[in-house]
């Protein structure tokens, strides 16, 4: 077995079921990776890109650990080059900021004793200031999928090691939505838990009060096992809290904003259409759904960086930043140096203060028994439209992630469809840190809503027709309307009801008004089941090239039967049915 044999995308599943069977060893997952990594160097990952001399020393020190003791044996991990690792370099994507730690950043310490190996420090916003994976010495992190978009940020290396096959998760820190923001544009799971409940010792520090390291993964399952492993008190973190998680269930209501939200950037309308459907989504799965006012949350939002509080990110920086003006990227320094402003007073900061108390408090309330589910990004940018425009356009990919440090809210980022092509669209969903087990659930059935078929209906099913209630009571969502390509006939059955048959033929053939639904996947098998001769599911080629699953008929039905094809449809001949 060699390093051919290791999966593109790596999760810890599928790497532990490889190593009980023998199908390869972290040995040669380490080689995998490497290999990788020289293949992709110009996505500008890495800022201490893997390297068997520095990796070998975890791999020999697994020959002493007991797999079975080990949640996490041989399970490689990323780590944001803002988190120490012991021998290491860290940056800060800044060189001259850098330095050799002695010993782990406690989260990194307590994954390595839990079997799990580092093996490189990822590329980010220098000082994790930005949310867009540009603004780094090293190079712009290139997006996973398309590589002219950009890939969010602060964290922008770590979520695009795990979304390239380079890791099985990584670590990235998350101060105004940095462990979320790059989730969404790479098509992860981007979990950020309450502040506190996993050491920040050994990070260095954006906004020290309200800092958190989060996790990217694949899968729900292997975000919980690297909290499982690193919650818990640090006793030399001052801002280190004991937050156990109880037992998680699906929350009593699922909250949405009550109010058209904002997009933006070249895939504004797509976006849009995105958050729409998943609205449409939850609403159909049958939790009960309430609409709330967002505005107060948007209010915090603003006072990360227009008011006093950005303060705190010039203080732990002012001293290298005035003194190392060079080493500073511009646009990162107009961000620091925004902390100094005269009118940011110690008045103007404890007015701040009491601002923000008052919004959480309120916030808190809310969202008892409850999550709050927003877009992760209202949109994304090409990487060439955010060097153009650095600072608005980093701005606009906060408006839905800054409120929640600054209002003590747990967090998780989680894949929900595509506007485009290879554009994901993500959603957040937000809670109190006391039902931060909550998210686990609530996230579960959101992703389950993904995994769906796109089904072609054009008869009885459609809506407003009689069997609509069959589509919803399956969890299926409108999501289209559009035509077959022009080579099908349709046919009226002569059935009570009467209901239409749509016969591809060889020669000819008209294009015919089909309605596109998204069905859970575990509900298609029933749907099928259900449909009688000379009806069936086949595949349906529509007029923009696509091919999915619909209604078909077979040929011999056609025989004797009504053709109705020039009508354009059942919904068409059914009004002209009725008018005459």
């Amino acid at each position: 077995m060699t390093r051919q044999s290791v999966p593109e995308q790596l999760t810890v599943d599928n790497l532990q079921k490889a190593y009980r069977h023998r199908h390869f060893t972290p040995q040669h997952v380490i080689e995998a990776i490497i290999y990788r990594a020289e293949h992709t160097q110009e996505k500008n990952i890495w800022i201490l890109p893997p390297s068997l001399t520095q990796i070998q020393p975890y791999l020999d020190q697994l020959e002493q650990m007991n797999p079975e003791d080990c949640p996490l044996w041989g399970i490689p991990f990323a780590i944001k080059d803002n988190i120490e690792v012991a021998s290491w370099p860290v940056t800060a994507a800044c060189p001259e900021f850098a330095y050799v730690p002695d010993r782990h950043a406690t989260v990194v310490e307590r994954l390595i004793a839990a079997g799990a190996i580092p093996v490189g420090k990822c590329n980010l916003d220098q000082f994790a200031t930005g949310l867009v994976g540009t603004r780094s010495p090293y190079g712009d992190t290139h997006n996973a999928l398309r590589s002219e978009l950009i890939s969010g940020g602060s964290s922008s290396g770590s979520a695009v090691a795990v979304a390239s096959g380079q890791a099985a998760f990584a670590l990235g820190t998350d101060t105004a939505g940095s462990g979320r923001v790059p989730a969404a544009l790479n098509h992860l799971i981007g979990y950020k838990p309450a502040v506190g409940a996993w050491p920040s010792t050994g990070v260095i520090p954006a906004c020290r009060s309200i800092d958190c390291v989060t996790v990217f993964t694949h899968q729900l399952v292997d975000a919980q096992r690297v909290d499982d492993v690193v919650r818990g008190l640090e006793q030399e973190d001052p801002y280190s809290i004991h937050r156990p998680l109880k037992r998680g269930q699906l929350p009593k209501v699922f909250l949405l904003p009550d109010h058209p939200l904002e997009f933006y950037g070249p895939y504004a309308t797509a976006y849009e259409e995105a958050w729409n459907r998943k609205k449409q989504a939850i609403a159909a799965s049958g939790v009960a759904v309430k609409e709330v006012d967002i505005t107060l949350l948007q209010e915090a939002a603003a006072l990360l960086y227009e008011g006093p509080l950005v303060a705190e990110r010039w203080s732990d920086l002012d001293e290298f930043v005035e003194t190392h003006e060079a080493a500073i990227f511009p646009v990162t320094k107009t961000v620091l140096s925004s902390g100094k402003k005269e009118t940011f007073t110690a008045s103007a900061l404890f007015k701040a203060q009491h601002r923000l108390a008052a919004i959480r408090r309120h916030a808190a309330m809310v969202l008892e028994d409850a999550v709050l589910v927003l877009p992760t990004c209202g949109g994304t940018w090409t990487r060439e439209q955010v060097m153009a425009n650095p600072i608005e356009t980093n701005s606009k990919m906060g408006l839905y992630t800054n409120h929640c440090n600054l209002l003590d809210l747990s967090a998780i980022a989680v894949p929900a469809g595509w506007a485009e092509e290879g554009v994901p669209f993500g959603v957040t969903l937000f809670t109190r840190p006391d039902e931060e087990a909550n998210l686990i659930p609530a996230s579960e059935l959101l992703i389950q809503q993904e995994d769906v078929i796109t089904v072609a209906v054009c008869g009885l099913h459609m809506r407003g027709m009689p069997l609509e209630p069959q589509m919803t009571g399956l969890g299926a969502v409108f999501r289209e309307e559009t035509s077959t390509a022009p080579v099908y006939e349709m046919y009226k059955l002569p059935t009570i009801p009467a209901k239409p048959g749509l016969v591809r033929v060889s020669n000819g053939g008209s294009s015919i008004l089909v309605e596109l639904w998204d069905m859970p996947r575990a509900s298609f098998g029933s749907f099928t089941a259900s449909i009688p001769a000379p009806l069936g599911i086949g595949k349906v080629q529509l007029i923009d090239g696509r091919t999915v699953s619909g209604f078909v008929c077979e040929a011999y039905a056609g025989e004797g039967a009504e053709n109705i094809s020039p009508s354009g449809g059942w919904r068409r001949w059914s009004e002209v049915a009725v008018e005459s």
